[in-house]
């Protein structure tokens, strides 16, 4: 079981500094003790005990997946021939060490994965379904959805305001 927000003891300081990094992680300590309204040493104080905590779990940059020549987004259903327990972490266990996986969900009701992939092009997308999909085969039926344009990209999560 999971801690909740209220277990940790975060308050309106420690949401305005989660509020502030997800929008730009890269940010100095200087800066984003400005924006908080609290002192240097009071945010490098906090975000270190978030990080302690596991509320930061990692910082990172966002990059331009068109600007790098992996241009082809993909959301892949995919349904297993045995749904054992022993099954289901093994396809797990290649589909997020495969790079082009960039999201693994295991879902209920529906298929038993839906993963999301980004890859240079078509042929990128067939190399990886070859590897991941057709050679194992307890993989019974994969439905793939291409994106034909992103309308929104945020990984914020939205905080409660205080």
């Amino acid at each position: 079981m999971t801690e909740s927000a209220t277990t940790l003891g975060l308050d309106s300081t420690d949401y305005r500094l989660l509020d502030l990094l997800q929008q730009d992680a890269a940010v100095s300590n200087q800066e984003l003790a400005q924006r908080a309204h609290v002192s240097p040493a009071t945010c490098l104080r906090r975000v270190k005990r978030l990080v302690e905590l596991g509320v930061i779990e990692k910082r990172v940059a966002l990059l331009s997946p068109e600007k790098l020549g992996a241009g082809l987004s993909a959301i892949v259903e995919i349904t297993l021939d045995r749904q054992g327990a022993e099954h289901l972490a093994a396809f797990e266990q290649r589909a997020v060490a495969a790079p082009e996986v960039q999201q693994c969900w295991r879902v209920s009701p529906g298929p038993d994965f839906v993963l999301v992939l980004q890859v240079a092009d078509m042929a990128a997308y067939h190399a990886l379904v070859q590897r991941l999909f057709t050679q194992d085969a307890n993989v019974r039926n994969v439905k793939s959805f291409f994106s034909v344009h992103r309308a929104k990209f945020a990984p914020q999560l939205a905080l409660p305001r205080g």
